[in-house]
């Protein structure tokens, strides 16, 4: 699904009169986890999931079929963890 297909169920599922409208909330939630994610707070929407952050360590590796190396030095990324109503609706298919 393409962020416009998203958009367009968000204005349906959400009763939104204009696409326009659907997209301004689809850009303020993603503005606002992104914000939070930034600042490493947890982000906890009971049933659907938690989004937070966690903190990665330096990693080496070899490129495959060289002899190069590399180092990716630690960083933050972001994580999700689905909660039980999302996993249950996904197994189920609805």
């Amino acid at each position: 699904m393409t962020k416009a297909e998203f958009v367009e169920l968000v204005q349906k599922k959400g009763g939104f009169e204009s696409k326009a409208a659907a997209e301004r909330a689809v850009k303020a939630f993603t503005d606002a986890v992104t914000d939070a994610l930034v600042k490493k707070e947890k982000i906890s929407l009971v049933g659907f999931g938690s989004f937070s952050t966690v903190e990665v360590d330096k990693k080496s590796g070899k490129v495959p079929g060289t002899n190069k190396t590399y180092t990716k030095p630690a960083h933050t990324a972001p994580k999700f963890k689905f909660g039980k109503t999302l996993k249950d609706a996904v197994a189920a298919g609805k």
